[in-house]
């Protein structure tokens, strides 16, 4: 199949899971055309099955802003006639689902549209008054919708009144890059006393409660020698270091900043921490799983889709900063208990999550949208 991609192409839960089955799709034979304003994050090595079209904005005085969605919608008309799309499978309702039905209207009705919600697009801006009848119409004219939890299924048709079938898609995990490595060597750096490391990833907004992370790493550590790493930035960053120094746990803390390959950090964490607020689906939680490593979370959204209560880690109620705490600390200082729920991480991660499932999950469903293998009677 030749099949064209849209996300955004930086870093971000729906990027790197459009990135990743990308290539995905690509290792199995088939042509993938990415059609982003930028190189997608994690795109990596050359591969001759994928192609990449960048999206370039040109300024004109008429236009106040530039017109990105326009230019997008006419990129992926230009792609789909030259390269003969069979498909465009774009990631994120807005403004995606909307440019690819717009170039399906310049290409024409035998170019088919997937859409793939991820969460953002329908919590945060399916509120928006002024949004939500446009993120509505986008999902109504593709002719398949999918989305990475059953939670944000039922978010979609509580807050948009979709109608049309949505179909449930995990996102998933890379079994060849996300394992449990040896990186004993590396963790004498950080815990030189061989103290317990907690970690927590993300983009450091609001929504996902980092300051939480500081209250439940500070209770942690009054019973459990232990040291955080925190992955990324973000608009809360200053806060996040403000209670650090008030807490008086500057020495404690390690900020590696955003990092390209997590696969190669995650093995360093005992224990995954993310006290969302909202989490469509946790792509961090599964990836720390898949590494052996169990997640203390929140239960909001999809999360209890991807981390089962008491077996591959724990889930306790948004702000429960003290429950949090003492699910980490059981789990640190038993080391039977420790060892099970890592095994049952490793175990979830690759057979309800593995890159293969996922990707012939979606493979069947394109084929399915194209009418491939079907017969008329």
């Amino acid at each position: 199949m030749n099949i064209g991609i849209t996300c955004y192409p930086s870093l971000g839960g729906s990027g790197v899971v459009a990135t990743e089955l990308g290539k995905l799709l690509a290792e199995r034979g088939h042509r993938v055309h990415f059609i982003t304003s930028g190189m997608p994050f994690r795109l990596g090595a050359f591969h001759p099955n994928i192609f990449y079209h960048e999206v370039e904005v040109n300024h004109y005085d008429v236009f106040k802003y530039p017109p990105y969605d326009l230019t997008l919608a006419n990129r992926m008309a230009q792609v789909a006639k030259n390269e003969k799309l069979d498909l465009l499978h774009v990631h994120y309702a807005v403004p995606h689902a909307l440019c690819a039905f717009l170039a399906k209207q310049m290409v024409g009705d035998h170019l088919k549209i997937m859409t793939t919600l991820h969460g953002t697009d329908i919590t945060v801006l399916g509120y928006d008054s002024n949004l939500s009848d446009m993120i509505r119409f986008g999902i109504e004219r593709s002719d398949m919708v999918t989305a990475v939890s059953s939670d944000l299924i039922r978010q979609t048709r509580e807050l948009l009144h979709v109608e049309n079938e949505i179909i449930p898609v995990y996102n998933f995990v890379d079994k060849r890059r996300y394992y449990p490595k040896n990186v004993g060597a590396l963790k004498k750096k950080f815990a030189k006393n061989g103290e317990k490391i907690l970690m927590h990833i993300s983009n450091f907004r609001p929504v996902k409660r980092v300051p939480d992370v500081i209250r439940i790493f500070s209770e942690v550590r009054k019973e459990v020698p232990s040291k955080l790493i925190l992955i990324g930035e973000g608009p809360e960053m200053g806060l996040v270091r403000k209670m650090i120094a008030e807490r008086d746990l500057t020495n404690d803390v390690c900020f590696l900043g955003k990092q390209e390959d997590v696969a190669e950090v995650l093995s360093l964490a005992d224990v995954m921490l993310l006290p969302s607020a909202k989490e469509s689906f946790g792509l961090v939680a599964l990836e720390a799983m898949a590494c052996g490593v169990p997640a203390v979370t929140s239960d909001a959204g999809g999360l209890p889709e991807v981390v089962l209560d008491g077996v591959c880690g724990y889930l306790r109620p948004i702000g429960d900063v003290e429950g949090m705490a003492q699910a980490t600390i059981r789990l640190l200082k038993d080391e039977k208990l420790y060892q099970e729920l890592s095994r049952n991480s490793i175990d979830r991660s690759n057979q309800t999550f593995c890159h293969e499932k996922i990707a012939s999950q979606y493979e069947a469903l394109y084929e399915q949208l194209l009418g491939i293998g079907q017969t008329s009677n």
